[in-house]
């Protein structure tokens, strides 16, 4: 099979390097591409079961389960660190529900990685955070993280190969099958700077592309499945999209979406009557901050005055210093003094804290226009041409990439200097010159320029799933299944039209049955849990959160406001469950998929996108593409009798519980409506 892919390939020819023309950006300012070349044959050929694209927290539980069943693992990473969230991304503080918390119901796994925090530092919070109970440094956790995986791969007896600095350039799709798919490995040039020494905005495209470049050196490498017998009618391999941002569902061209779902009976609280794919969450360049004995010298970046009129506390009860800096602490190697801020308790920093930020109105970079959004939709990937054989360059807008980076830096200039709020207003703000920007190659975030390595990403592209009874137009989670909201608030009243409105009511009655049209809607019992999937292969919770979109461009645009109605959708939501139908997307039949990507709504997916939910998809997506392996049958297959929970799921769902990685929280039944204490 992977021989008629390598001729396949190399008859094909690459792209030159578009490199040499893109803008000068603001680390660097000498040209990206040096002569123009084309490839040649893949250098390298890889075998392996299972292909996973994307080196985060899925894309690391589902590597680890695999490694347990003794499977062959390839895990390909743009950056050099594996842990997404907590490592590349630098949003190393666990988002995590006190309920689900208290009992540690988690998937092994995530259990696993939360000890070995704990043993790594000798406490869980090393930070003192309070924001979350475990707050760490992002370079460590790359290191723990990858020592979990070696241990997994010794354990189960599995093969591991890892690709840091490894991109998809493309794949090879026949008969619903992914065939192969060619990557490009980069190293530094010999002479030239290191790797994380400038941003992601000035090096993406050129990872994608090929040819060597003035400071990259490429390796085409294939990746295919082992030979296929003789009498093997299944696919001997399977590959499991868990990138930050959906490239493989845009590259494999299956239905998705992005952005705001129109308002409908299952997405009430919705932004729009109309979808909108540019109005996403925003993304944020996260950096670390240290604290000082003395008063550092700061100088004004030349683009802060572009971006200063955005940056803000927020709110009243968030305006103070001490209380934004150690809300995501994450080294404090002396505990300070007891602070206590509108009813809020920390310690105070002390010099040698180190800080990681994270801030809605500050380092967050939201756009909300075609002329700014970071995910390019499916209409701009074809106009671009990146849907054409070997034009793939990652799927996003680099200049938005590098306005992000230049709105972090600004962020932590209005920390250190700034006396301008823009929601608060004037004298909330003061100078804080005792703190200093963390950087360096050894520093927390593993960066020459101090930033993350990599943006964190709230909301990605999102499958449409297949169709099955009741999802005529393909299967998704939706707000109404997992949400705690009030449906019976004066808004939804008056905005939903009579028929929305008794739909919205007929969907969430007690039992989730079809409903009486006779029955008056104020005589309807409220649903107080999510809604059951017979094929849960995970579990989740967290509150839906929201970092929306603003109107205008640019983003930084003094005055710019907030997306009116987004943040509607906001607020609890029920303990949830992943269902395996929404990890499996149309057109393909050996790709699953983890993580941000999976067949969630705008609203719901503002759920689905903590570090613990990120964990249970990755964990399902490796069990079930072993599973499937080892039974000879496609994931698909599980399913494909809607209304009969057939014996081949049963018996993966009880395999998963079995290992430890719940299908289910406690309680879960349809006759169980008390989950009013999960908070």
């Amino acid at each position: 099979m992977h021989h008629k892919a390598m001729q396949h390939k190399a008859k094909a020819s690459w792209l030159k390097s578009l490199l040499g023309c893109y803008l000068s950006l603001f680390f660097y300012q000498a040209p990206i591409a040096s002569a123009q070349l084309e490839t040649n044959d893949p250098q390298t050929e890889i075998e392996c079961e299972l292909l996973v694209v994307g080196g985060g927290l899925s894309g690391a539980a589902a590597t680890e389960e695999a490694l347990l069943e003794g499977k062959t693992v390839c895990l390909t990473e743009i950056t050099d660190w594996v842990g997404g969230q907590i490592s590349s991304q630098g949003t190393s503080a666990l988002d995590e529900r006190t309920t689900q918390r208290a009992q540690l119901f988690y998937p092994r796994g995530y259990l696993n990685l939360r000890k070995r925090i704990e043993k790594f530092y000798g406490r869980l919070n090393p930070g003192e955070c309070w924001v979350s109970v475990s707050c760490f440094l992002p370079k460590d956790a790359h290191e723990i993280l990858l020592q979990q995986l070696k241990d997994a791969e010794s354990k189960g007896e599995g093969k591991l190969h890892w690709l840091p600095n490894t991109v998809i350039k493309d794949l090879e799709i026949e008969d619903n099958i992914i065939q192969s798919a060619i990557a490009i490995s980069h190293q530094p040039q010999p002479n030239k700077p290191q790797l994380n020494t400038y941003p992601l905005s000035r090096i993406i495209e050129d990872a994608y592309t090929p040819a060597d470049s003035a400071l990259l050196k490429k390796e085409v490498i294939s990746l295919v499945p082992p030979e296929q017998n003789s009498d093997q009618t299944k696919p001997n391999w399977y590959v499991i999209e868990a990138t930050e941002t959906g490239e493989l569902v845009a590259l494999a061209d299956v239905p998705y979406k992005l952005g705001v779902d129109p308002l409908s009976s299952l997405e009430p609280s919705a932004s729009s009557t109309e979808p909108d794919p540019y109005c996403t969450q925003g993304f944020t360049y996260t950096f670390a901050m240290e604290a000082t004995e003395t008063a550092q010298e700061h100088k004004m970046p030349p683009f802060y005055l572009k971006h200063h009129q955005y940056y803000s506390y927020e709110l009243e009860r968030l305006a103070d210093f001490n209380l934004v800096f150690t809300y995501r602490r994450i080294w404090s190697p002396e505990s300070g003094e007891k602070e206590t801020f509108r009813g809020v308790n920390f310690s105070a920093p002390t010099p040698g804290d180190i800080s990681m930020q994270n801030w809605t109105w500050g380092n967050d970079y939201r756009p909300g226009t075609s002329k700014d959004n970071l995910i390019y939709t499916h209409s701009q990937l074809k106009s671009l041409g990146q849907l054409e054989p070997g034009k793939w360059l990652g799927g996003l807008r680099a200049e938005t990439l590098r306005k992000g980076e230049e709105h972090a830096l600004g962020y932590f200039f209005w920390l250190v200097a700034g006396t301008t709020d823009s929601q608060l207003g004037s004298g909330v703000k003061k100078p804080q010159p005792n703190n200093k920007f963390v950087k360096g190659l050894d520093s927390p975030m593993g960066t020459a320029h101090g930033l993350s390595k990599y943006p964190y990403i709230r909301e990605a592209r999102r499958i449409i799933g297949r169709t099955y009874p009741g999802y005529s137009q393909g299967f998704t989670i939706n707000e109404i299944d997992i949400s705690r909201r009030n449906y019976r608030d004066e808004y939804y009243q008056k905005n939903l039209d009579e028929t929305t409105y008794r739909q919205l009511w007929t969907v969430i009655d007690g039992l989730e049955a079809v409903g009486n049209k006779d029955i008056a809607i104020e005589d309807i019992v409220r649903r107080t849990r999510s809604t059951i999937y017979p094929d849960s292969v995970g579990i989740g919770h967290y509150a839906i959160d929201f970092h929306p979109c603003l109107n205008d461009y640019p983003a930084e645009k003094a005055g710019n406001t907030e997306r009116e109605g987004e943040r509607r959708g906001a607020g609890q939501a029920f303990p949830f469950q992943i269902p395996l139908r929404s990890m499996i997307p149309q057109k393909i039949d050996n790709m699953l998929v983890a993580g941000k990507s999976i067949a969630t709504s705008h609203i719901a997916s503002a759920a689905y996108r903590v570090h613990s939910f990120e964990w249970s998809s990755g964990t399902a997506a490796g069990a079930i593409a072993a599973y499937a392996l080892d039974n000879e049958m496609m994931p698909f297959e599980l399913i494909d009798q809607s209304y009969i929970k057939e014996k081949e799921l049963q018996s993966l769902q009880r395999q998963l519980n079995e290992q430890g990685n719940p299908t289910a929280f406690p309680d879960t039944s349809v006759f169980n409506q008390d989950w009013e204490d999960w908070n």
